[in-house]
Parts: structure tokens; sequence; C-alpha cells
């Protein structure tokens, strides 16, 4: 697994995975997402990226394939927000805790945040393990915090400091007994 950034040759694989009900039961998409929509997407994460609003990247596997999207939103100073999703058929791979991880920890240490976080929809359990799992703490939930399809929705957030990055290293340096 790596992250690019996209390219025109993406936008069907983008169309094809954003058919998918589960991304679109979490993720605000369009629906029905159409090969226009993911031309627009591709558009915007190469416009984010020249004005450094976001870093859109592909997922991608060792052969060039489109696993998943992983964004950056960097609208603020030194606090930054993560959003991803994974491609149907990449799923239950490790592949969203894998670029999370690689994501974040390049991130707080290339750009000197203080705070990098995402949040999920409440009931988002798969994607709330995968937060956990890449070292992301949970925060708590904000009630009424997201509008998802016309639907007031209560969000669960989690994070990342520089200190949960300097315990990590510290655990890692410890040998196992």
């Amino acid at each position: 697994m790596r992250l690019r950034l996209w390219r025109p040759d993406d936008e069907a694989a983008v169309a094809a995975a954003c058919q998918d009900l589960v991304i679109a039961r979490w993720v605000p998409i369009p629906v029905p997402y159409t090969a226009e929509h993911a031309r627009q997407f591709i558009a915007g994460a190469k416009r984010g990226w020249a004005d450094g609003s976001q870093a859109a990247l592909a997922i991608v596997g060792e052969d060039d394939a489109v696993l998943g999207a992983i964004t950056l939103h960097c609208g603020w100073p030194r606090r930054w927000a993560l959003g991803y999703w994974v491609a149907p058929w990449a799923r239950r791979r490790g592949v969203a805790t894998a670029a999370v991880r690689l994501l974040s920890r390049w991130a707080m240490r290339e750009h000197d945040l203080v705070r990098l976080y995402l949040f999920t929809l409440d009931g988002n359990e798969a994607s709330q393990r995968t937060a956990l799992a890449a070292g992301f703490r949970l925060e708590g939930t904000l009630r009424n915090y997201d509008d998802h399809r016309g639907e007031i929705r209560d969000a669960v957030f989690f994070s990342m400091i520089p200190s949960d990055l300097e315990e990590e290293r510290s655990r890692a340096a410890v040998p196992a007994p």
C-alpha cells in the first residue's frame, strides 16, 4: 500500500468505488455517484493540493490500483482534519489503518501539527476501529454534530497530538520481555 496524488485515469475506479452503499452511508458523497462526480473529485483534489487547503491522496496497491481515498483538510493553522474511505474490493485487509497511520505520522512530523483529528458518524464501528488501530485517541461524542443527507447525526471524535507519538516511540523503544 502507498499513497499518491490522484490522476485522471483514476476516475473509473473512484466512480466504481463510490457506487458502494457502505461508503454512501458514512461519507457525504452524491448518490447516485457518476463519472462526472469522480472527475470533479479528482479536479478538486488537484486544486486543493495546489492551494494548500487539502492533501487528497489515492490509496493504491503495489499494482497502482486504487484501494481508497484519504484526505488531510489543512484549513486551520497546525490543527488539521483527516478523512478516508476504502473501496469495497479492498476492505478487511488493513488498508485504511495503514494509510491513516502513514499519513497521520507524516502530517504531524512534517507540518508541526499540534492536533490532528477525525470523526466518524455514530455507528461507523469499522472506521472507529481504524482510528484506534492507527493510534488516534477517542475524545468523545458530539451530539447532533453532523447533517448527513438531511439527518442530524452524532459524531464520534478521535485525535492525535504530539505527545501521543512520543508515547508511541517510547513504547517501541522498550524491549518486550
